[in-house]
């Protein structure tokens, strides 16, 4: 067998063309590796061949979904590769389902493909079931990691057109269960796991099921017209100059700032610093993240009680569940103690 032939897709920033401000970027193409692919080829070595290359951005993926995947099955299908790598795309939530739909692209095309991201990227759950996902960590810093763990998979499945199980590879479960032998039936696997767990051992089920979390909503308020409502957003609208240093993607603080005596949030005034959209137009309006001329009006008819007048901002993208659970019972407490009777929380 000759080397591995390899096409591998990623976003506008790991191409070099640019950041937020190129999201709407055309879909191209490049013979050959680019970007982390020039990682890849040092790592894969004489085994396997990036042949071709292909960027988009993410806005325009995700807004043209069904002509920019049709053009990409067909420049897959030009160069027949052996496999098909996406990303890695880690926590960004854009990148990940466009990698995501390179998945689904090449499960049509019955091309084995490969991406890799952080377990808590909305994508995995979404098109885990078309590929493999191998788990990464939250942000491109970890890039050095990713590779080349992620590299002799990529080779694996390049020859073999499938891999072994999750729990023995290592890649983010798909979600399906498979027929195997094995020497020991159930009855026996189950005396044996029964004596490991009374030896204090914790043996691995062979059976995980998903577990949600419950979440139970609040009561119903009573009187809306007596309520104090409040403003949080996680769309990162800051004063001007971001005072408080917020982070532009995994937030570990919020910020505060008063609102007493505006009727609107003044253009020039304030900022976004959300690291995830393009911020033109809510800086032109930041009432569009920030809702406060329409709660003010609706304070006016006296339709809520009264609006708090300080708000909480703090940017969503990236946030991974524990520090999420973490800033947002800080805030709750927070609202709490001024007796705030309902959140109205805006994302982006």
């Amino acid at each position: 067998m000759g080397k591995i032939r390899i096409v591998h897709y990623i976003n506008q920033f790991f191409a070099g063309i640019g950041g937020e401000e190129k999201g709407d970027a055309p879909l191209e193409y490049v013979d050959g590796p680019k970007g982390p692919g020039t990682g890849f080829t040092q790592v894969l070595g004489a085994e396997a061949e990036i042949i071709r290359t292909i960027w988009c951005g993410d806005n325009r993926i995700n807004q043209d979904q069904e002509g920019v995947t049709e053009e990409i099955g067909k420049l897959i299908r030009e160069v027949s590769p052996d496999v098909v790598l996406s990303g890695p795309a880690f926590n960004a939530g854009r990148y990940g389902l466009a990698c995501g739909m390179v998945l689904q692209i090449c499960d049509q095309l019955g091309i084995p493909a490969l991406t890799g991201m952080y377990p808590e990227n909305p994508a995995v759950e979404i098109y885990k079931r078309y590929g493999y996902i191998w788990p990464t960590a939250e942000t491109a810093a970890g890039m050095r990691k990713a590779v080349p763990a992620m590299a002799p998979v990529l080779l694996t499945l390049g020859k073999e057109k499938k891999l072994g199980p999750a729990a023995e590879v290592g890649y983010i479960p798909r979600g399906y269960r498979n027929n195997e032998f094995v020497e020991k039936n159930a009855a026996q696997r189950a005396i044996d796991m029964l004596f490991k767990r009374l030896h204090g051992e914790s043996p691995a089920t062979e059976v995980p099921l998903r577990s949600f979390e419950r979440v139970e909503p609040a009561a119903p308020l009573a009187d809306l017209k007596s309520a104090t409502i409040a403003i949080v957003t996680g769309g990162g609208m800051v004063p001007k100059g971001n005072p408080d240093g917020l982070k532009q993607a995994f937030s570990d603080s919020f910020g505060t700032y008063s609102i007493e005596g505006l009727d609107e949030l003044p253009a020039g005034d304030y900022k976004g610093i959300h690291g995830g959209f393009d911020s033109t137009w809510v800086d032109e309006d930041p009432d569009r993240v920030v809702p406060l001329d329409a709660l003010r009006m609706l304070e006016r008819e006296g339709k809520i009680g009264k609006l708090l007048n300080t708000y909480y901002s703090l940017c969503g993208i990236g946030t991974n569940i524990a520090a999420s659970k973490k800033l947002g019972a800080e805030i709750a407490q927070e609202l709490k103690n001024q007796q705030v009777a309902a959140a109205i929380f805006t994302s982006t």
